[in-house]
């Protein structure tokens, strides 16, 4: 951006909009494009002190320049050349400074003068859209960010940290402002006295307020680590081979970034959890995508602008994951949706695969989904995802896992549990209709005031039927599709498959 910046300005362009909400930071990056040849003084207005030049007190002003009107008059007056920032002059559009702002405009053709809008808001009159070139002045960069924390460190006698430990403290503050950083990293010195690896937490933290104020993301924080997930060791292991991948050393070995992976299958056999319990795996920030909160029919082209204001707050704190559950729903309509909702479906649809196949960013998307039929063909071509999995139901030994897991969770002493039994007895149950039937069994126990026991158990399953039975027709076709099309998530039929190549 600032190379961008600086040949704008060079090439005389008259009008540049720049979108930030780092006032202080801009203007040192403007005025230190201004020491180039041919050097050029800089001035700022703000309605509250009208135009005042870089680096002077604030009460050295121009006389009678808070008016927007009689700060652009002054500017045209000028003929030296000079760099002129207005902050916020969207609140004070009218047909007047309009008309000022085309007339200096008019004005600068041949000088070096150029007015820079700064507003941490995008607001373009009509009548300036063929004259304005609008430039987002971007985060700080990994480079900046190692200043700040360099500095946090010189305040504190000058401590050293070991270089993953700075890494990771970086990348967790990628997203936030300067000063976000500079207040978030005091935070952590303070909360533990000093800056470790171990105070990233402290760091994500601050990300939380990023994602609440965007309103269409959803911070989730997930106690549970991988292991609480049963079976899925296939899924797993993939999962931890990448759990290094967005760091500098991975780079610098020649890897790409992963994009993103799609994990198709039956209902309630842990794709959620799956997909949750990796943040904590790779120590990246999960952000969930809600399609719901993103269309909005209050008027026309705010759902498209929902999306990419919610993407552009994913990319500003990658890395991070970006969880989609249910995919299938989402997208279902965006195939064609012109009869049903004016085509916003098809452009939403249609925006989010460019940004998956265009994105640069460390983001990675983490889809799942249970009705394969419904998915656009575009989602399941390869390169959009780095891999598309396949849950099944689980088999005797991963039921036999998920019941240790949940009986673990709320008994210290298991042994009394028969668990080959219990997994026999639950054949075609998904891990969420295992942990349900237990959740009912020791509620039968806790109204008749005693210890729930493994007939308690039985007696709650054989009371229940499973989806792979009331829903026999879906759970075949999606194994029939799943069975060459996508890799099992269990390490069994993965190896089965494997030595049948």
């Amino acid at each position: 951006m600032h190379e961008e910046l600086s040949i704008l300005i060079q090439a005389q362009y008259p009008l540049i909009y720049l979108v930030t909400s780092e006032e202080e930071r801009a203007e040192q990056a403007i005025a230190g494009i201004a020491q180039a040849k041919p050097q050029r003084r800089v001035f700022v207005w703000t309605v509250t002190h009208g135009i005042v030049e870089y680096g002077q007190p604030r009460n050295i002003t121009q006389h009678n320049t808070v008016s927007p009107e009689a700060a652009i008059e002054w500017v045209t007056r000028q003929r030296e050349p000079g760099l002129f920032v207005f902050k916020d002059l969207h609140h004070f559009y009218s047909a007047p400074v309009i008309r000022w702002l085309r007339d200096a405009i008019a004005s600068f053709k041949g000088t070096q003068k150029t007015i820079i809008l700064m507003s941490p808001v995008q607001e373009i009159p009509i009548e300036l859209e063929k004259e304005v070139a609008v430039i987002d002045f971007p985060m700080p960069d990994m480079a900046e960010l190692n200043q700040v924390l360099t500095n946090q460190l010189e305040q504190y006698r000058g401590r050293r940290i070991s270089t993953e430990a700075r890494e990771k403290l970086l990348k967790a503050a990628l997203g936030l402002t300067r000063d976000e950083a500079e207040k978030v990293y005091r935070k952590a010195q303070v909360t533990a006295g000093r800056l470790t690896e171990g105070e990233v937490s402290v760091v994500l933290s601050e990300k939380k307020q990023l994602i609440r104020r965007n309103g269409i993301l959803e911070y989730i924080e997930e106690d549970e680590t991988i292991d609480s997930v049963g079976g899925l060791e296939e899924l797993k292991r993939w999962l931890k081979q990448r759990s290094n991948a967005f760091t500098e050393r991975a780079r610098e070995y020649g890897l790409p970034q992963p994009k993103g992976m799609l994990i198709l299958g039956v209902p309630g056999c842990g794709k959620s959890l799956i997909a949750k319990t990796t943040s904590r795996l790779w120590g990246l920030p999960l952000l969930r995508l809600d399609m719901g909160r993103v269309y909005d029919g209050s008027m026309v082209g705010r759902s498209e602008a929902n999306l990419r204001n919610a993407l552009k707050t994913a990319e500003s704190i990658s890395p991070a994951i970006l969880f989609i559950d249910e995919l299938d729903k989402a997208f279902a309509g965006g195939a064609g949706s012109a009869d049903s909702d004016g085509g916003t479906s098809s452009r939403i649809f249609g925006s989010f695969l460019t940004w998956m196949q265009e994105k640069t960013s460390p983001v990675f998307v983490m889809a799942t989904a249970n009705r394969v039929e419904r998915l656009p063909g575009e989602f399941l071509r390869k390169g959009r995802f780095d891999e598309i999995f396949f849950v099944d139901l689980p088999n005797t030994e991963e039921r036999k896992e998920i019941f240790k897991i949940h009986l673990s969770k709320r008994r210290r002493d298991i042994a009394r549990f028969d668990l080959d039994q219990l997994a026999n007895v639950c054949e075609g149950y998904s891990g969420a209709e295992i942990e349900q039937a237990l959740i009912a069994a020791m509620y039968e126990a806790f109204a008749q005031d005693r210890e729930f026991t493994q007939l308690d158990i039985i007696a709650a399953i054989k009371s229940t039927l499973p989806l792979s039975r009331t829903m026999t027709e879906q759970v075949t076709a999606l194994r029939d599709w799943a069975r060459q099309r996508a890799r099992p998530a269990a390490s069994s039929v993965a190896e089965y498959q494997r030595l049948e190549f």
